[in-house]
């Protein structure tokens, strides 16, 4: 794969442009010598650029980055849609810290469509009015009588006096506009692109492997490394084995060793060279401080000693009169074990750090954060930093990917070399980031069919220990090298108690946020204001955060209390809910399920169908997802057979791209509710593999086989903004299920994964 990169200076240099930035104050007019000024470069937040030549060519400069979701192929159609394009017209330039905004933050939270979409659609009609402004001027008309169609604008529908690119109508000038919050953009009722599916504009570079990924990277003198692990996850290096370091300083490959604190990689002038010497070095530890035992988390989430803020999040109404009052009263506790991204292939990353400057190729979320902490780690300004965004593994969310650059950078300082750094299957499941385990207590009353009072108490670790300026101390490396600050835990905004409130409506409702102790004990690294016995995994963000547990909560509760009040599960979610659109997805999706119909299953099964609904973060999209399972009686084994989920987020611009988002999210919530759970002894992840094997224990992942049938039913509101879909209904799935396997069975699971020995031991006799 080539690196070869063209900055904005070069381009601009070479031949001329309009660009429309987000902070600039220059109008077309008089835009030339301001170019000029600016020798063709511009310090803007985001921008889109058009072309000049012959040709029509529109780059987007984009801060979020393709994580395999989709997000490149609807931007470009929002911007082809204002600029009266095809897609092919359309280049993306994407997480590249010398040369795309640094003011979106990460790709994440499902934010993209609905925070990056509008300003792109603004700069792409202002870019469009400047070029009608052009046109006008040189076809000598007003711009009422000018048409565009396919990166070419003419005089009337049929361009009967002729027509020129954008490129021509450009020329050899630097045209440099603002975005104006005013201009015009095009009605929804006339959209040709946007609104309809395409294909991916990503998918054939793939198809013919001329897009590479981050691990195909080669730069001239790389050199590849491998890290060699601690013991455990509070380990300390203590010394060499001499034994070991002599053979590996006798491998073919010029392998060499490095250390700083308990920092130890192995690197060599080819990668097999590297593993053998990583797996020859032994390396003598001192044991950590050990993790929580495994067996006593639900309990210890809870403990007040392990909790470092709480308080209400929501207080409406009085909670406990209104239970004293209620006929009838149920309290449940939930659980959700720590699980972890599990990306299928292995994170990898590759540095150059030398005269004082660095260069990292990565597959982060955050080109811009990234870059903030490895000025910490490298000890260089963010300004000699470039961080460049290759696409690799997916992720949702916080995995290995920022480690894996971070340890790459730092082994390049080291050696004064490229390196480019794989990680091993074991690397990422016992060094990534896991989301947190949760624990939830709930409380409800009702009288008749009407829920009086509502009440949820959320235990949570932090979700939230991305790396970036402030918190550089969240990379993997500053830990082992010891240099690591003593960063407060992070709240991680309402990455906790995301979807903890619900959309419906409670006279009396409470939500009790805890957030729970989540640092790691590392040497060096501790944080004496917050002394604990033992430590936790480190935790950071995964698919929709703290939504997927509180929905399940949710979702379990609401049910739990339809069945004290007597009521049907849907009717009963329908009769506290106000928001139309809330209840038009549960009835869409409960009427294609055929909900109130009986599910067949065959001998020795039970059958059984439920409902999960949530708005996501309350304020974005809504979804409702209905499962249909069957359920062992033998064995306790359940298989999801088919999800049926209703989806409605605003203005669809990919309907094509969206299922594919809302198939991934089933497909994940499914594999997360039955099957994931991250396990650990003393201060080590043992889950290491996917299956177990000898040795060593699996971290079992849903196979092809178990996919159940999905269908969707797209609610489509062209007059609403946009909202993102990339989180919204994974948190339907483990309620749906849950509720699902009580109506087949009558077992009431209230922790996850759902495993045929949990479910076997809640099967009533």
């Amino acid at each position: 794969m080539s690196t070869t990169q063209i900055s904005r200076r070069r381009f601009l240099a070479a031949s001329g442009s309009l660009t429309v930035g987000f902070n600039l104050s220059v109008t077309l007019n008089g835009v030339a010598a301001a170019a000029t000024a600016a020798g063709g470069r511009l310090g803007v937040d985001s921008w889109i650029e058009v072309s000049g030549g012959d040709d029509t060519l529109v780059t987007i400069y984009a801060g979020k980055v393709e994580l395999g979701t989709g997000v490149r192929t609807a931007l470009t159609q929002i911007v082809a849609e204002e600029l009266a394009l095809a897609l092919d017209q359309v280049a993306y330039v994407q997480g590249d810290t010398d040369r795309t905004p640094g003011s979106q933050g990460y790709t994440a939270g499902s934010k993209t469509i609905q925070n990056e979409g509008p300003p792109l659609r603004l700069a792409a009609a202002t870019a469009f009015q400047g070029l009608l402004s052009l046109a006008a001027t040189q076809f000598g008309v007003a711009t009422s009588e000018l048409n565009a169609r396919r990166g070419r604008i003419g005089v009337g529908e049929h361009h009967r006096s002729g027509s020129r690119t954008y490129g021509q109508l450009i020329g050899s000038q630097n045209y440099q506009l603002a975005s104006n919050a005013s201009v015009p953009v095009k009605s929804s009722a006339d959209y040709s692109i946007v609104g309809k599916s395409v294909r991916r504009v990503d998918l054939p570079g793939r198809f013919t492997a001329k897009t590479g990924f981050v691990s195909e990277i080669k730069l001239p003198g790389m050199l590849h490394a491998r890290v060699v692990r601690p013991a455990g996850r509070n380990a300390s290096f203590i010394g060499f084995d001499a034994g070991s370091l002599a053979a590996v300083q006798s491998i073919p490959g010029g392998v060499q060793v490095v250390r700083q604190g308990n920092f130890v990689a192995v690197v060599a002038s080819d990668e097999y060279a590297a593993l053998v010497g990583a797996r020859t070095l032994r390396v003598n530890w001192s044991a950590g401080a050990a993790m929580i035992p495994q067996e006593l988390l639900p309990t210890a989430l809870q403990d007040p000693a392990n909790v470092y803020a709480s308080g209400n999040e929501i207080s409406v109404g009085n909670v406990d009169a209104a239970l004293a009052a209620s006929t009838a009263t149920l309290s449940a506790t939930y659980y959700t074990p720590f699980q972890m991204h599990a990306s299928l292939g292995a994170s990898c990353a590759v540095a150059d750090v030398s005269n004082q400057r660095a260069s990292v190729w990565s597959s982060t979320q955050g080109p811009y954060p990234l870059r903030g902490a490895l000025s910490v780690l490298l000890g260089l300004p963010e300004t000699s930093i470039r961080v460049i965004f290759v696409e690799g593994s997916g992720c949702y969310g916080h995995n290995g990917a920022d480690d894996a650059a971070a340890e790459a950078a730092l082994i390049s300082k080291l050696v004064g070399k490229p390196i480019r750094l794989q990680w091993t299957r074991a690397d990422e499941h016992g060094w990534e980031p896991l989301t947190p385990a949760m624990v939830h207590r709930m409380r409800g009353g009702v009288t008749g069919a009407s829920c009086m009072a509502w009440e949820h108490s959320v235990y949570s670790p932090s979700h939230n220990s991305r790396p970036s300026l402030g918190g550089a101390g969240n990379l993997l490396p500053m830990q082992h090298t010891g240099s690591a600050p003593a960063d407060a835990p992070a709240l991680g905004a309402n990455a906790q108690t995301r979807n903890a409130p619900v959309t419906y409506n409670f006279a009396n409702n409470r939500l009790i946020r805890n957030f729970v102790k989540s640092f790691n004990l590392v040497p060096g690294t501790r944080r004496a204001a917050l002394p604990v016995t033992w430590s936790l995994p480190r935790t950071s963000a995964l698919r929709s955060l703290g939504g997927f547990s509180n929905s399940f909560a949710n979702e379990s509760f609401m049910d739990e209390l339809a069945k004290k009040a007597n009521a049907d599960p849907l009717a009963f979610r329908l009769q506290h809910t106000t928001d139309a659109r809330a209840a038009e997805v549960m009835q869409a999706a409960a009427a294609k399920a055929g909900w109130g119909s009986a599910v067949s299953a065959p001998r020795g099964f039970a059958a059984g169908r439920g409902i999960g609904f949530l708005r996501y973060e309350t304020v974005e999209a809504y979804a409702a997802a209905v499962a249909e399972v069957l359920v062992n009686k033998k064995t306790g084994a359940v298989q999801v057979t088919r999800v049926v989920v209703a989806h409605d987020c605003g203005l669809i611009i990919n309907p094509d791209g969206l299922r594919s988002q809302i198939e991934g999210n089933v497909i994940q919530g499914v594999s997360r509710t039955l099957k994931e759970e991250v396990r650990y002894s003393g201060d080590r992840i043992t889950s290491l593999a996917w299956e177990d094997g000898p040795g060593e224990l699996g971290y079992p992942v849903l196979h092809f086989d178990e996919v159940p049938d999905i269908e969707i039913v797209l609610v489509n509101r062209p007059a609403e903004p946009a909202w993102g879909a990339g989180e919204a209904s994974i948190g339907c799935l483990p309620g749906a299920i849950a509720n699902a396997v009580f109506n087949a069975t009558g077992a009431r699971v209230r922790s996850l994964p759902m495993t045929p020995a949990v479910v076997k031991a809640a099967l009533p006799a």
